[in-house]
């Protein structure tokens, strides 16, 4: 019986080339779901209802639903500074519909904070967008320090060690570490009173309880607006638009202050293992809703700057800002447990 010459000789390649085809279709690549999302997409939120990342969140919502063709969700498992979120993110399934709203405090400060996080901050996420640079301003109750200038608040703070208590939203919040690394550069001693979420910290000011904060313009302006706060300065390195009356902490040329730039970011992460087309589908629908002027405008006048990155952009961002966080937590001696 003739053999075919094929039989012998193809039969190592065919198997090499199943073999080929099977660890293709194993590979992240081949697993890629170009037909994403199927179902509603879900926003892990750390924070409570009507902080100011929370306020940011909800403004994009229903544009990235529009861009998705789905349902976005947003999840609120506040509490540990954004922990409770962030855990719960980093153990989901890796499939593109549970993601994590974060903040340079969830993803960056937290990790110099908290010694025994179940996870870590860089390692178990994938960044796929950040959304805004978000500006923190020194607010003050003139009824509890009546001051009108950062220089005079400086003065009557340090002749008065221990005696003025400031707000934050919570440990390891980026208004707790905005003010501990004033505190730290000027050789401030005040007391630290952590709220559960940015509505109870700025009522605090409001209600004279608390003599001062470092929150969101976006949170304060409300208030400002009304008379009932004032601005001594705000924590960028350069001025914000929406009260372009307030100096920058950077310009008032007291010791310490020179390069003062405690902004802090809010983006999107998914958990570690999510393919990388999702991401980057992700990060295209979230660029898209950024780039509508309406969207821009808005975010603008409430005193944010729209963050365009790319996820390996993203990706430097995360690791710098983790970076930053830990010297300024290791200066101010600042650690939760």
């Amino acid at each position: 019986m003739a053999h075919s010459p094929f039989s012998r000789r193809a039969l190592p390649l065919a198997g090499a080339a199943l073999l080929s085809l099977l660890c293709a279709a194993a590979s992240p690549v081949a697993l890629a779901q170009p037909d994403w999302p199927q179902q509603p997409v879900t926003l892990i939120m750390g924070f409570p209802a009507g902080s100011g990342v929370d306020v940011v969140a909800r403004t994009i919502q229903e544009p990235l639903a529009k861009q998705l063709g789905r349902p976005v969700i947003i999840d609120y498992k506040s509490g540990a500074a954004g922990n409770i979120a962030s855990e719960y993110v980093a153990h989901a399934k890796p499939d593109g519909y549970t993601l994590s709203f974060g903040t340079a405090a969830t993803h960056g400060s937290n990790a110099a904070l908290y010694k025994k996080l179940p996870f870590d901050v860089e390692a178990d996420f994938v960044p796929v967008s950040p959304v805004l640079d978000v500006s923190n301003v020194l607010t003050i109750n003139p009824d509890v320090i009546n001051v009108k200038t950062l220089k005079e608040f400086v003065a009557l703070v340090k002749a008065n060690p221990g005696k003025y208590n400031y707000a934050s939203t919570g440990n390891g919040a980026g208004t707790h570490m905005a003010f501990a690394e004033f505190n730290s550069r000027l050789g401030l001693e005040m007391v630290h009173v952590p709220y559960k979420g940015g509505p109870e910290a700025i009522t605090s000011v409001v209600r004279g309880e608390t003599c001062c904060i470092m929150n969101q313009v976006q949170t304060v302006l409300p208030h400002y607006k009304a008379g009932k706060v004032r601005l001594l300065g705000v924590t960028t390195a350069a001025a914000v638009p929406a009260v372009k009356e307030v100096p920058t902490i950077a310009s008032s040329g007291l010791p310490g202050t020179k390069g003062f730039d405690s902004s802090i970011w809010f983006g999107i992460f998914a958990p570690k293992g999510t393919d990388p087309q999702i991401v980057d589908k992700l990060n295209a629908a979230v660029k898209a809703v950024l780039e509508q002027p309406e969207i821009r405008e808005r975010f603008e006048s409430q005193g944010n700057t729209v963050r365009i990155e790319t996820p390996a952009q993203f990706k430097k961002t995360v690791h710098a800002n983790r970076v930053k966080w830990a010297e300024v937590a290791k200066a101010a001696n600042i650690s939760i447990d």
